[in-house]
């Protein structure tokens, strides 16, 4: 776990299609600033989507303690929030998280932060993308798997464009998913059918018609969701290399985006907690349903269609963002030589071209795997991936990096442990049958490690850093 990072050297940029080789590692071309970065960051963590597809399942199985679970939530992506942006400062690399961590903690964390971020940016958006279908009801009635897919394909090709082409379609994309949430705001205000106390009364409506109380147990149970619910935040991490001026950018750009992204999620489903006409009706998480019910059917179409656009403009960012991953990965040498020579080709727009059909494709197979299991290997990853990273934050100030040019966290060291603390707590609390699933994949990414990787350390997972981002 400590064995000693060796960063490839970087050379000037290779031809955009051409092969990777041990001098010139390819790099990703600084196009964006903050307000780009925000732009496909916010899109990444798609508030409008998340809202109508992720939190339907929170109210059914939390009810009135939903909005006070996301508000919990929140406040540890905070911590959370700083430990990235000092990271992504120190190592702004498109590895995001796998960067950081082996860089901190060692190659071996760092193989493993990357297999469940790699987990992560693979079943996010296939998860996402299979909500369409139901946003597109009140137009067309279509399976919902098959449409996850077809969204997944269109995203895609998008993906393979120029990345400041992309800033601006889900730009445009994503004013409409934010309007969509404030209309869904306003009129759960409007029709407000209890008080504010409502939000702290911790009810559900049971299976035989009566109230069941929301536990602590489960709040804690639920908080892996929440955490997921605000999880692209991290997205300005993987677009470091291409972010200008990375040192001050990328830890502007996580900050803004978490906050942004926490008020268009928590208010709508305030809202929602106090306008639904009574506990069933919170509990069944029908969205789409209470808006034409407060308001008329054109009004619950023009929502949903806002929805569904909101999908595939987040299916665009998670491709784009998980082909960086990939892409970094094949760089780093961490696949047999072949392999790294694909995954790192660029297109003529500059984009790993063939690491974003890596992930693309695959998510539209996984839209037809169970969505459950889906949900539940994303919380348990999500929650892991994010303690690896507060250890790496606990350890981002020792020797050269104490004196290195970043943005630093306040309340440190206090912050990391109490977050190291916290997530332990809640990653106990998740269901045996997702553990399992996520140990399992962990414990054979370790053996490829232990047969493939350490044994040639000196030519495999070499974590590298682009020149331009030491200075």
């Amino acid at each position: 776990m400590t064995d000693t990072l060796r960063p490839a050297e970087t050379d000037a940029p290779a031809t955009p299609g051409s092969t990777t080789d041990d001098s010139s590692p390819q790099k990703l071309k600084r196009s964006i600033g903050v307000v780009g970065g925000t732009l496909l960051t916010l899109s990444c963590v798609t508030p409008a989507s998340t809202l109508f597809v992720v939190v339907p399942d929170l109210f059914g199985s939390l009810g009135t303690a939903t909005a006070l679970t996301i508000a919990i939530g929140s406040l540890l992506c905070i911590a959370v929030a700083f430990c990235y942006s000092e990271l992504g400062t120190l190592i702004p690399s498109a590895g995001g998280e796998y960067a950081m961590v082996s860089t901190m903690a060692g190659r071996l964390a760092g193989w493993l932060v990357f297999v469940l971020s790699l987990l992560v940016v693979m079943i996010v958006p296939p998860v996402i993308a299979m909500g369409t279908a139901d946003y597109l009801a009140p137009i067309v009635h279509l399976d919902p798997s098959m449409t996850g897919a077809g969204v997944m394909l269109l995203a895609t090709l998008a993906g393979l464009l120029d990345l400041r082409a992309n800033a601006w379609i889900t730009g445009v994309f994503l004013v409409l998913e934010v309007i969509a949430a404030a209309v869904v705001a306003v009129l759960g205000f409007a029709h407000g059918e209890r008080g504010p106390g409502s939000l702290v009364s911790m009810e559900v409506a049971g299976t035989d018609g009566g109230t069941d109380t929301v536990t602590a147990m489960l709040v804690v149970s639920g908080l892996a969701i929440a955490l997921f619910v605000t999880q692209g935040f991290s997205t300005a991490v993987y677009l470091s290399e291409e972010l200008e001026n990375p040192r001050r950018n990328v830890a502007r750009t996580v900050l803004l985006t978490l906050g942004i992204s926490a008020v268009i999620i928590l208010v709508p489903v305030v809202a929602i907690t106090l306008g639904a006409s009574d506990l069933a009706e919170l509990t069944g998480g029908d969205i789409g349903a209470m808006v034409t019910a407060w308001s008329n059917s054109a009004v619950g179409t023009f929502v949903s269609l806002c929805v569904a656009l909101a999908i595939v403009n987040a299916g665009i960012v998670m491709v784009i963002q998980n082909s960086r991953v990939l892409f970094a990965s094949a760089r780093d040498k961490a696949w047999p030589e072949p392999v790294n020579n694909l995954f790192s080709k660029l297109g003529r727009f500059g984009s790993p071209w063939v690491s974003t059909l890596a992930v693309g494709v695959p998510g539209a197979v996984l839209c037809f795997v169970n969505l459950d299991t889906l949900y539940g290997v994303t919380g348990v990853s999500v929650t892991g991936m994010y303690l690896l990273v507060a250890v790496a934050a606990l350890l981002a100030r020792r020797g050269a990096h104490r004196d290195t040019p970043a943005w630093r966290m306040p309340l440190w060291p206090v912050m990391p442990v109490l977050l190291i603390a916290v997530l332990a707590y809640v990653l106990s609390q998740q269901e045996t049958e997702y553990l399992l699933w996520t140990g399992g994949i962990t414990a054979v990414a370790t053996l490829y490690w232990a047969l493939y990787l350490r044994p040639r350390r000196d030519t495999r997972w070499l974590v590298s850093i682009p020149e331009d981002a030491r200075v």
